[in-house]
């Protein structure tokens, strides 16, 4: 008897870093936001955890209230080690450690400033066309005077990888406009294979790094070499901007707030309830509030006063802006 065809999504793993210090506090929001929010998540929950070595001057591991707070959230640790990557550059971690996640399961990777507000499992994902966040600025290239322009620059880039670059480019917007070239913040992405992805990004990252094409002379890739590679390792498997993803996530699903001066002074009231509410349970804030941040803002109310020092109608177009605002006030922490 041929089975029914049912419109279920698929399962998947969301993989985060955690490691010593902020991230690990922010591993617990997140999870703890996700089990809230999103209950009929059925997939695992895989905090990555960088291993001490020689590109770490100290212990990059959780501390055990963090590790032992996670783990009765039903999220697993999983260790990985720094091979390219590691103090020096950090954002390293989110390349490394996709090897470590199972291979040839699809998987959603999340930074772990991000909360969930709603239902991760009616998301719609395809993971044969992966993307990535589309909430960002057009933080890179910086274009210098008599310089190369964004063209040439990205084109070098694509011919490195042998990628077609054209089909790349969002023809709506102007010539040497940024947002014409295929751009993401790395906060979320997604794919079918970790592994897959993540040796590729490896390569593409490793290559930008060691040797950058010609046109890249002028360009920093500190901090912003994970989000050079990321948009060429999605095109070379298929993906893009064009994700029905975009409609849920960086919205009514989930919020990267990146820190939480930044999230009391411009994100919704919805994401601030939801904050407030997972770090409500007596269990959750005991370990919270070894965070200063999280202590300070969340549970001590400096959050609200930073939420008033700005008219949500009316707030400034460029994140400098707010950031000089809130620390011209004194209520600025990370």
């Amino acid at each position: 008897m041929t089975r029914p065809k049912t419109n279920a999504p698929p399962t998947f793993n969301i993989a985060l870093v955690g490691q010593a210090g902020r991230l690990g506090y922010e591993a617990v929001l997140f999870v703890a936001s996700l089990r809230a929010k999103s209950p009929d998540f059925a997939g695992r929950v895989l905090v990555a955890e960088p291993q001490p070595g020689p590109l770490w001057s100290r212990d990059p591991r959780m501390p055990g209230d963090v590790r032992a707070a996670l783990d009765a959230m039903g999220a697993e640790v999983v260790p990985f080690t720094n091979r390219h990557f590691g103090e020096t550059y950090p954002y390293g971690n989110k390349i490394e450690m996709l090897t470590a996640l199972p291979e040839a399961e699809p998987f959603v990777f999340f930074d772990s400033d991000t909360l969930v507000l709603g239902d991760l499992s009616a998301v719609p994902f395809d993971f044969d066309r992966p993307s990535a966040s589309l909430r960002r600025e057009g933080t890179w290239p910086e274009i210098e005077l008599y310089g190369p322009g964004y063209t040439e620059i990205w084109k070098s880039l694509y011919d490195r990888f042998g990628l077609e670059f054209e089909t790349s480019l969002d023809l709506s917007e102007p010539d040497e406009y940024w947002k014409r070239y295929l751009y993401f913040n790395a906060g979320f992405f997604f794919g079918a294979c970790p592994h897959a992805f993540g040796k590729r990004f490896l390569e593409y990252a490793l290559s930008i790094r060691d040797d950058p094409p010609g046109p890249l002379v002028c360009q920093s890739l500190n901090p912003w070499l994970d989000q050079v590679a990321l948009p060429l390792v999605i095109h070379s498997f298929g993906g893009g901007r064009d994700s029905a993803v975009h409609d849920h996530l960086d919205g009514a699903v989930t919020c990267h707030y990146r820190m939480f001066p930044l999230l009391y002074a411009r994100e919704s009231q919805v994401v601030i309830d939801t904050l407030e509410e997972v770090t409500a349970p007596n269990k959750i804030k005991k370990v919270l509030k070894g965070h200063e941040p999280i202590k300070r803002m969340v549970f001590q109310g400096r959050g609200a006063k930073v939420r008033a020092l700005f008219d949500q109608n009316d707030m400034p177009r460029r994140e400098q802006a707010i950031r000089n605002r809130i620390k011209s006030n004194g209520f600025w922490m990370r």
